[in-house]
């Protein structure tokens, strides 16, 4: 499966391919709750080109299905990519229509790296496109923000400044090319549990986002690097200590900054070094399974 998914001969005219890439939080702010219950975020954000392959197969049965070679993944409603696709279709006078999704995934879950999101956004970009763009951009995302709180972000992607439930986007000056070792330990974090503890204590540092979107403007990664900061990690309790052996082994083989993705459990570096960050992976992967050599990438055209 790739992302130029053409179809030939005998293949099904109507399946459509589309990579879903991982997002990266270089700062991650709360500000505060909000009265419908969600928080007020303020969030760097940084695609890199993990990511899984999403294939749709649209019929005209009315059939909706999800396969994954994940199998503790939802075949049913539950899973966001297969909700995408129905909303997609019945938003866009296509009720009639089905779907089966299939995912192979290489995002880790649970991770703050956006994948189920990643997953629904794809689902979306490739039945606009295949349907020949009826939605812009913008009704892409409102659409999306339906399904999560990430999937706006997650449809473009790209280097974006993100406020409010996360869809207020902004497109910052592209993060030059860099290498990223992501690096998820064996365990999630309770997304609901780091927000209860957030909102039980006033966060006294604060990332540096003005900093961040300074030094992307001048092109400086080591600007960046040495001001990415993550509020949840002021809160971490349980298995903190992985979250910062793995921080440590990241700085000490030469990233030049290090930080949590979203709620974690995911920890990433930023290297300005190829062989430093391969040797840097090759250390971690020996102890976390789930550990990624990666590079940022640009916006998607969408």
């Amino acid at each position: 499966m790739n992302l130029n998914c053409r179809m030939t001969g005998g293949e099904h005219p109507d399946l459509l391919c589309e990579s879903a890439y991982a997002k990266l939080n270089l700062s991650l702010d709360v500000l505060g709750k909000r009265e419908d219950g969600y928080h007020d975020l303020c969030m760097v954000m940084q695609s890199v080109s993990l990511h899984d392959d999403v294939s749709i197969l649209l019929n005209r049965e009315g059939r909706f299905r999800a396969q994954s070679d994940r199998r503790y993944l939802p075949c049913d409603e539950r899973n966001i990519a297969l909700r995408a696709a129905k909303l997609y279709l019945e938003r866009t006078g296509h009720g009639d229509l089905g779907a089966s999704v299939r995912l192979k995934k290489r995002v880790p879950v649970c991770a703050g790296l956006g994948g189920g999101s990643s997953d629904a956004a794809a689902v979306l970009r490739a039945l606009n496109r295949h349907f020949g763009n009826p939605l812009s951009l913008s009704e892409l995302e409102l659409l999306g923000l339906e399904l999560g709180s990430d999937v706006p972000y997650c449809i473009a992607g790209g280097t974006m400044l993100a406020k409010g439930r996360g869809e207020e986007l902004t497109a910052l000056t592209p993060m030059p090319e860099t290498c990223v070792v992501i690096c998820k330990p064996d365990f999630p974090i309770s997304t609901p549990d780091l927000f209860r503890r957030i909102d039980a204590r006033n966060s006294r540092c604060r990332p540096d986002t003005d900093g961040i979107c300074k030094a992307l403007e001048q092109g400086d990664v080591l600007g960046v690097s040495q001001r990415m900061y993550n509020v949840f990690e002021d809160v971490l309790e349980h298995r903190s200590g992985d979250i910062n052996a793995i921080k440590s082994t990241l700085l000490g083989a030469g990233a030049a900054g290090s930080v949590m993705s979203g709620t974690g459990s995911a920890v990433f570096g930023l290297f300005l070094d190829r062989k430093m960050a391969e040797s840097a992976a090759k250390a971690l992967k020996a102890q976390y399974r789930e550990t990624f050599l990666t590079q940022t990438i640009d916006r998607l055209n969408v």
